[in-house]
């Protein structure tokens, strides 16, 4: 773990402006500022998929995302820590949270042995075992000298029986308490924070438990999890109407794996703060491009002789300066320039999304700015989201 001087000021969150539920923040660390709402590209193994951490930067991130399944299988905590720790090893400076693993706990069900304890998992890689219990995620996250860490949970798809979210959820308290027990065991913890996750699949009663649980351990965030794994938008929304009057307003608010910009200005809306989701990424290399317009999918043979440009107005490179049939004859080539080109698309229209997010709350225009948002998007000659 990275050495700080002991005046290191301590994690801090405030909320700046407020339009309805929405609201314009910022969230104080010792590696820079993150203003809120904020997007949060998603680095799951110390890079940002197709993109240079200087570019990442320029596009307006302040966070990235890294996860501890991942990065304990390789190159490994211990040698990342050996190396200087996540910000050194990947160049990037700023604040970066840390996912727990719990997401990998659904994903990977077939390789993994769950109990009280923790779960073990069989690598995906090489077929070597690992233990992953909540004391033991928050060391590799402390290793990886991340700025905001996550509780171990056990994240469940949904449709799911009640009596199964129920028990996933419990044990994601009990998680709670001890990676919370772990986390303040850090020397320097008041320079971090420790995120707790509340889980609950789509039944009220199991979220209202499981925020008012975790707003009793009086932890410095609180994410909402479990919702970007099968159900549909409005059950998503319908949980966040429920979850984020329960959260303290002083403390951010962050919705995990969650998604198209239409969830995102919806999410906003409902007083979220902070988001992250492979999809800009993973879209961008797989042919699809995000923009004011809407959504394009470059593989479609009727932008083969098309020569304008993603969008003109853009002040990313690559939705500007290319044009559509450049791009589209790259992704048909399978040539990597195009996923890379999408990918930096991609994340500029998030970023600037959130940008316009931000700006709009503090003009208290939030409503007007969704609707124009929702407006071009429908009235765009691209396929709409």
């Amino acid at each position: 773990m990275t050495e700080r001087d002991q005046t290191t000021p301590d994690f801090e969150f405030k909320v700046h402006a407020t339009d309805g539920s929405a609201r314009r923040g910022s969230i104080s660390t010792p590696r820079g500022t993150i203003r809120t709402p904020a997007y949060m590209p998603v680095g799951t193994a110390g890079t940002v998929k197709a993109m240079y951490m200087d570019q990442v930067r320029d596009l307006g991130a302040d966070v990235i995302l890294g996860n501890t399944y991942h990065l304990m299988l390789r190159p490994g905590a211990e040698r990342v820590a050996k190396l200087g720790g996540l910000h050194t090893f990947s160049r990037w400076e700023y604040p970066i949270l840390t996912d727990s693993g719990g997401f990998q706990i659904m994903s990977l069900a077939g390789l993994r042995k769950l109990t009280e304890d923790g779960v073990t998992f069989k690598s995906h890689v090489d077929g070597a075992k690992y233990e992953l219990t909540p004391e033991r995620s928050i060391e590799i996250q402390a290793l990886l000298d991340s700025d905001i860490q996550m509780q171990l949970d056990e994240c469940i798809a949904l449709p799911a029986k009640e009596a199964e979210i129920e028990r996933a959820m419990e044990l994601s308290l009990r998680w709670a308490e001890r990676s919370h027990t772990a986390f303040k065991l850090q020397s320097d913890h008041n320079a971090r924070a420790m995120f707790g996750i509340v889980q609950g699949g789509d039944c009220e009663r199991l979220r209202l438990s499981s925020a008012k649980a975790l707003r009793d351990m009086d932890l410095k965030g609180y994410s909402i999890g479990g919702l970007a794994v099968g159900e549909p938008q409005d059950v998503m929304l319908r949980m966040l109407d429920l979850t984020c009057p329960e959260l303290p307003e002083s403390k951010p608010r962050y919705l995990m794996g969650v998604g198209t910009p239409d969830d995102l200005l919806k999410s906003v809306a409902r007083g979220v703060d902070m988001f992250d989701c492979v999809l800009p990424t993973r879209a961008g290399r797989h042919g699809t491009a995000y923009t004011r317009h809407g959504k394009i999918n470059l593989r479609n043979a009727r932008h083969a002789e098309d020569h304008r440009p993603l969008d003109d107005q853009s002040s990313c490179a690559a939705a500007r300066d290319y044009s559509r049939a450049y791009l589209h004859h790259l992704i048909r080539a399978n040539e990597a320039l195009g996923g890379m080109l999408l990918t930096w698309n991609n994340l500029s229209y998030y970023q600037e999304l959130m940008k316009g997010c931000r700006d709009s709350i503090e003009a208290q225009s939030y409503a007007e700015y969704m609707a124009a948002v929702v407006e071009q998007w429908e009235r765009g000659d691209i396929v709409p989201l």
